[in-house]
């Protein structure tokens, strides 16, 4: 089966055509960053410009030679603008083409990229979910079948680096940045927090780690931003780390998925290598299906074929990652 996904959840414009949920034939993305880079972050009115100026294209870009046989779309969570603009294209098509359609949430797709690189994760499975927006930790017992472990009080970790990358005067987005200038740097110059680390629960806060990073740029007059950034990213992958694999162990799982942008950072990716090797299979997907694609949601939809009928479809901004949409 040939499923086209459709991915318009933030600031990229996304479609893809996936084979048996599997097996990519297109995945054609295009990104509004260079606009957002001017403001330092996203605005939600540009963001849906963009959307509606790249959607067709990208689609018609998808489909060259593509033959398919059902349609899926992202419907939450996500700007409601810019979701609005990819779930009224899907459901047009749907209608006009007589396809079915599948509702997929963003961040269960998210882990998705994880079955689309060859080997396929066992079940149970932990899910690490690290964004801009999201730091999620998830059960996974089947396809389909998802429990919320725990997450972020506050800050999520991509949303740390953005704002510690703008207290550096680095550009947006901020991983890319502090990640570059890391790569320079000592990261045991500063002493930086590791907020929650040593707490039993599963969740998150890395507010703490932004305003030490604030209250140390405001007392020192020089200050060694590629230690500094260096100090910032060992911070961010030493508590995920350690969190997740207090997950994997509290669950006996068999498999932990790694997904979202953040999972592209090197540091995070090195230090899960290393500390779930022994015991578990660590999936970790390449870079480029890390951040925001349609292959994720195309393979997503797959694993889980339920289709809805397209006038029951809307765009949901608020949707949790344990929302199973599909059976609306």
């Amino acid at each position: 089966m040939r499923i086209l996904g459709i991915e318009t959840s933030c600031d990229e414009t996304a479609a893809a055509v996936v084979e048996n949920g599997t097996k990519v034939l297109t995945n054609v993305v295009a990104s509004s960053v260079s606009l957002h880079q001017k403001t330092g972050g996203i605005i939600p009115e540009v963001a849906a410009r963009e959307q509606l100026k790249f959607i067709l294209p990208v689609i018609e870009k998808a489909l060259e030679k593509q033959k398919i046989d059902a349609l899926a779309v992202t419907v939450g969570p996500g700007l409601i603008g810019s979701l609005l603009v990819g779930v009224e294209t899907a459901k047009t098509l749907a209608y006009l083409w007589q396809k079915p359609l599948i509702p997929v949430n963003h961040l269960q797709a998210h882990l998705y990229a994880n079955w689309l690189e060859g080997k396929k994760p066992q079940f149970p499975a932990l899910g690490l979910v690290i964004s801009g927006g999201h730091t999620d930790l998830v059960l996974l017992k089947d396809h389909g079948e998802i429990k919320w472990l725990g997450g972020t009080r506050d800050d999520a970790a991509g949303e740390c680096f953005d704002k510690t990358a703008r207290v550096l005067g680095l550009p947006y987005p901020g991983g890319p940045a502090i990640a570059k200038l890391a790569s320079k740097g000592n990261p045991q110059t500063y002493d930086l927090p590791r907020p929650m680390m040593n707490q039993e629960n599963l969740d998150f806060s890395f507010s703490g780690l932004k305003t030490a990073v604030i209250n140390l740029k405001m007392k020192k007059k020089r200050i060694k931003k590629a230690d500094l950034a260096a100090g910032i990213q060992l911070a961010i992958a030493t508590v995920v780390t350690k969190k997740t694999l207090r997950a994997a162990e509290k669950h006996r799982v068999k498999s932990v998925l790694l997904a979202g942008g953040v999972a592209a950072n090197q540091e995070l990716r090195q230090q899960m290598a290393t500390q779930m090797s022994k015991n578990f299979n660590l999936f970790v997907p390449s870079p480029q299906l890390c951040t925001d694609n349609a292959a994720y949601v195309a393979s997503r939809a797959f694993f889980n074929y339920q289709p809805v009928a397209w006038q029951k479809i809307a765009a949901d901004p608020g949707l949790s990652i344990e929302t199973d949409v599909d059976a609306s």
